[in-house]
């Protein structure tokens, strides 16, 4: 599959409308909606409750599929594909950070990280050296053996995000990731997606703080399906600087 992570556009919607039958009525959860996200950017979209985020967050990670338009992911069109093409690409491209953490609560933390390893086909070496170092990332490098109801809330975030980049995806795609932290944790998280970012990974975001979108480059508001206002901002830093 094409790949090339140096490209400038990393993702273009273009007009993508998402339509659903409820009642007998059809609903219409994206409107057009049009959106471009570059190599390197660190967006948030915000939004108020039915605006369309969570619909538009699941077509951007390949969970669901849209109606109408064109989705050109890191130059894939992704409506080339069939069902199965598409799934491996999104375990290739894509690497998932949700609110409920999402972890398996029988497998230790090093196994939790290694799922997406598992999924490509990457034989055991490789799993575990990658899965490691992640989680070494995100300063968890001495729980690889804890299970997750052994850690806190936001070292299960971290696992998580050790998660997301292990496989070395082309997106980081966060919905709410710091919906269920205190304000400090929230610092701590918002921390390592900024030294991401910085080391060079796309990221979008789904919050609905204020206070959170500060420290992303972009933010894209999002109401009645449809994308409207897009800022770019100079972030607020938790990394020694501004950049």
């Amino acid at each position: 599959m094409p790949m090339n992570k140096n490209a400038e556009t990393m993702i273009q919607l273009k007009e993508i409308s998402k339509l659903y039958e409820m009642g007998g009525e059809t609903l219409t959860a994206l409107d057009e909606a049009s959106l471009t996200i570059h190599n390197g950017d660190f967006t948030s979209i915000m939004g108020p409750s039915g605006s369309g985020k969570s619909t538009l967050m699941n077509i951007l990670g390949l969970l669901d599929v849209f109606d109408h338009g064109e989705y050109i992911l890191n130059n894939i069109n992704i409506g080339e594909y069939s069902e199965k093409e598409v799934a491996a690409i999104r375990n290739e491209q894509i690497g998932f950070i949700f609110q409920s953490f999402n972890l398996l609560p029988r497998m230790n933390l090093l196994e939790n990280v290694m799922l997406p390893l598992i999924y490509a086909g990457k034989p055991l070496k490789e799993r575990r050296e990658k899965a490691a170092a992640a989680l070494e990332k995100v300063g968890l490098g001495d729980r690889l053996d804890h299970r997750p109801n052994e850690i806190s809330g936001g070292q299960k975030q971290r696992v998580a995000i050790a998660r997301a980049i292990v496989n070395n995806p082309a997106v980081i795609l966060a919905d709410e990731p710091t919906g269920n932290l205190d304000s400090k944790t929230t610092e701590d998280i918002i921390r390592i997606f900024q030294e991401l970012n910085r080391d060079g990974s796309t990221i979008i975001m789904v919050t609905h703080e204020p206070e959170v979108a500060e420290y992303t480059k972009k933010i894209v508001h999002l109401r009645d399906g449809k994308i409207g206002e897009e800022e770019t901002i100079t972030p607020k830093s938790l990394i020694g600087g501004v950049h």
